[in-house]
């Protein structure tokens, strides 16, 4: 299969900053008391969620980073930011709409990453990897800089494995000749709609805690054990 040249359109790539910055800022919002955040952390917190996917992407491909590479990526994740932290209040009552753009977010940033590196020549797995460390690459940074724990590493809701379900899709959609802008839409889609669905239904993976406790009652014969 020949390999596909993919470049990103600036207006799309600052498309998922903005986005980014927005959503940087509804959970910069969320902080009281002594945690709250002044305009100077909000940009901060907008300016990691916008920048955070992108910039991941590009130092695991050893491309030049893209968001150093123009004026307007800064200008657009702290206008972004400070919008977001403008309609904060009106968008608390919708979570809805804080989930879904979380979600297209999240589906944005592992569709241009695992494009990008499919675009270079990566095979499919490294490039699955590439897209999901885009995907997820804003939100650990973001955790990181507020102290807190690693959102992707405890339970909740499906947040890495929506991104990978996304990626493993372009790719398989890839394989198949179909062009990587059509399989980069597809991915957006099936991204947002299981992380949507997750958060709805609140599914999540199994607890490390429950898998050991099933072992113990395994071991202790409190579960009984099926054998061929």
């Amino acid at each position: 299969m020949e390999t596909q040249q993919f470049f990103i359109p600036l207006w799309l790539d600052l498309t998922a900053v903005g986005l980014g910055g927005v959503q940087g800022a509804l959970f910069a919002s969320g902080f009281r008391g002594q945690r709250r955040l002044d305009l100077l952390g909000v940009a901060l917190v907008g300016i990691v969620m916008g920048f955070g996917g992108g910039m991941i992407r590009d130092l695991l491909l050893d491309q030049p980073l893209r968001a150093l590479q123009s004026n307007w990526y800064l200008v657009v994740a702290v206008a972004a930011a400070l919008l977001g932290m403008l309609l904060a209040g009106a968008l608390a009552r919708i979570n809805s709409v804080i989930v879904g753009l979380d979600a297209i977010v999240i589906g944005m940033f592992g569709a241009f990453g695992t494009s990008k590196a499919l675009g270079l020549g990566l095979p499919i797995l490294p490039a699955v990897f590439v897209g999901v460390a885009a995907a997820v690459g804003g939100g650990v940074l973001r955790d990181m800089l507020m102290g807190l724990p690693i959102s992707i590493m405890h339970v909740g809701s499906l947040y890495a494995v929506a991104a990978g379900a996304g990626c493993i899709v372009l790719v398989v959609l890839h394989l198949f000749d179909v062009p990587l802008f059509i399989a980069g839409i597809v991915c957006v889609a099936v991204t947002a709609v299981i992380r949507w669905l997750a958060v709805i239904f609140d599914v999540s993976l199994p607890e490390q805690r429950m898998l050991y406790r099933r072992k113990v009652a395994t071991e202790t014969g409190m579960l009984p054990i099926i054998r061929d």
